[in-house]
């Protein structure tokens, strides 16, 4: 399969197939995946990024679906990033979420992908900025990605979406947990989901104190709570109202420019490191390594020095 100039107009006219091909190169690696992130970065940047995230079983994916059907009855181009712990081909227990989604990928102009983690430790897949620069390409207008759930290495979703959604329950300590996970700095928006379960009033006024308790922003944002009940489709309307209005507020202020920005430095970064550690470990400085790793382990060298002496090895 070549990438050429067929290959990617289909992507650009959001052809399913070509779609979904172009986003297996990019999670399997394969050594095309550049040039085609190459060809497409052009025609990508347009669509907005709206991370959902929370703990498992908060029901993340119901929120999802209702978002996408809000988003589809207005005329919006929507794809969704769906990430799960283990390959989506295994069958795994949080795949059974995605068959929830069938109904949706029915929908004109949805498109839905399911990515493994593949031992990303913050719930995002490595791969998943090239995957949304694919969909963006495709003429999306709203890109959705939904992660596994909740870990101490979670802020990483923050460098993906435009608009970060915190989804929780009103089960006892999940405003505290909330607070220990870090999802007060990158939460941009709280969704207080199944909120016709006892607890639910406390925890949201919980909530709302501890915002408040926040030094304000940089862009001087006001996160909100928003109480939804997924299954039954409540309190999605105001949830995307709200998201709206983040999207407007950050877009009036500057600061969704200067946001996308930084994302970008800490990606170009990321290309650096990566393209630096492989062309950097040749076999002749792998051998080196070994040579002497025996020595550092017995204390008669340190790794410090030794780090000094591998940077100006001189072949």
């Amino acid at each position: 399969m070549a990438i050429n100039n067929d290959f990617i107009n289909k992507i650009i006219s959001c052809d399913k197939r070509t779609v979904s091909r172009a986003i297996s190169l990019i999670e399997d690696e394969d050594n095309r995946s550049n040039e085609l992130l190459k060809k497409l970065y052009k025609h990508a940047g347009k669509a907005y990024r709206i991370g959902i995230t929370g703990p498992p079983g908060a029901g993340k994916s119901s929120i999802t679906n209702c978002l996408v059907k809000l988003l589809v009855k207005n005329n919006f181009k929507v794809g969704i990033i769906a990430v799960d712990p283990t390959s989506p081909f295994t069958g795994g227990a949080l795949l059974g979420d995605r068959i929830r989604m069938t109904e949706i990928s029915l929908l004109d102009g949805v498109f839905i992908r399911s990515m493994a983690t593949r031992g990303s430790l913050g719930g995002l897949s490595k791969n998943v900025v090239e995957a949304c620069d694919v969909l963006d390409a495709a003429g999306k207008d709203f890109i959705l990605i939904e992660t596994v759930g909740v870990g101490q290495s979670e802020l990483d979703i923050a460098q993906t979406a435009d608009t970060t959604v915190v989804v929780l329950v009103p089960e006892s300590g999940d405003a505290i947990q909330a607070m220990k996970a870090g999802l007060m700095e990158i939460a941009d928006i709280f969704a207080l989901n199944k909120s016709d379960r006892q607890g639910a009033d406390g925890i949201a006024a919980t909530l709302k104190n501890i915002i408040h308790l926040k030094p304000p922003s940089e862009n001087k944002w006001e996160i909100n709570v928003i109480k939804t009940i997924g299954i039954k489709n409540e309190g999605i309307e105001e949830l995307l109202n709200e998201i709206i209005k983040h999207k407007n507020h950050l877009e009036d202020s500057g600061f969704l420019a200067e946001k996308r920005k930084n994302n970008l430095t800490k990606k170009i970064l990321e290309l650096v490191n990566s393209r630096l550690e492989v062309t950097f470990w040749d076999e002749k400085k792998r051998k080196f390594l070994e040579d002497n790793l025996s020595k550092i382990y017995g204390r008669k060298d340190d790794p410090y020095s030794f780090v000094e002496r591998l940077i100006d090895f001189k072949i």
